[in-house]
């Protein structure tokens, strides 16, 4: 693993990369817009809209939009996007895994395994007991948690917004972690409080992942569009370099 700061990307071969983004849980994929309109004009960028019910489905909506891409795949996912994108990344389409504030999981691990032995001093999540099997973020506390460094009108549209999250997704296990057999990069937010930025460092240390830190909330993607991006094309020209330089 290899800690860096964001910067920006370094040049590479001209292989042409598909851009598949995967949004995590209490949200949907409009959130990616930011990061979509700084990479549409430079590589072909689709964005998975998840159900959200079961990792199962979630891992089947995005193979499916990754099957229909005519070029190698970067697979980035967001919180829980970080678990589809670890089992749906096995699809041989698939190049490289970019994980932004996201679940790392190894085999046989899920978000309830995950987040069970939190580490000392952590913050809580404010996650309200289900509702019908759904989950939901208490709207109150939604700014301080999930949106930090968002504005107050925004917060409160997401937490006012938010999409249920099945209790069936939280847990759907790992087969087998396209990390050990894929490169993959690393976002930790070091404001987080949703998944702790310590566990953030120990899941992309387990996997390998080539670390940069950014001062930020679990909204990382939505409030810091550019530096998202920016380690986006980073994997893309990183991953293009190995190609050129195995041929």
């Amino acid at each position: 693993m290899t800690t860096e700061t964001a910067d920006t990307n370094p040049s590479g071969p001209a292989t042409p990369h598909a851009i598949v983004l995967v949004h995590g849980g209490f949200v949907d994929g409009s959130g990616w817009k930011g990061v979509y309109s700084l990479l549409k004009d430079d590589y072909s960028v689709r964005i998975v809209q998840n159900p959200t019910l079961s990792l199962e489905g979630d891992v089947a909506a995005t193979k499916m939009i990754v099957g229909a891409q005519s070029e190698p795949v970067i697979l980035v996912g967001h919180s829980y996007g970080g678990m589809v994108v670890t089992e749906a990344g096995n699809d041989p389409k698939v190049a490289g895994l970019v994980y932004i504030a996201a679940f790392t999981p190894d085999a046989g691990e899920s978000v309830e395994t995950l987040i069970a032995d939190p580490p000392p001093g952590a913050p809580v999540p404010p996650i309200l007991p289900p509702q019908d099997g759904f989950l939901f973020l208490d709207r109150e506390k939604f700014h301080a948690s999930f949106a930090g460094d968002l504005g107050a009108e925004e917060a409160a549209f997401m937490a006012d917004s938010q999409v249920p999250w099945g209790v069936e997704a939280l847990s759907g296990t790992i087969s087998e972690p396209a990390w050990q057999n894929k490169p993959s990069w690393y976002l930790v937010a070091t404001e987080d409080r949703m998944i702790p930025p310590q566990a953030q460092r120990s899941m992309s240390a387990r996997a390998g992942s080539t670390v940069e830190e950014v001062a930020g909330s679990h909204s990382i993607y939505l409030s810091q569009p550019a530096a998202v991006a920016a380690l986006i094309e980073k994997a893309a020209s990183q991953v293009n370099s190995a190609a050129w330089s195995s041929r």
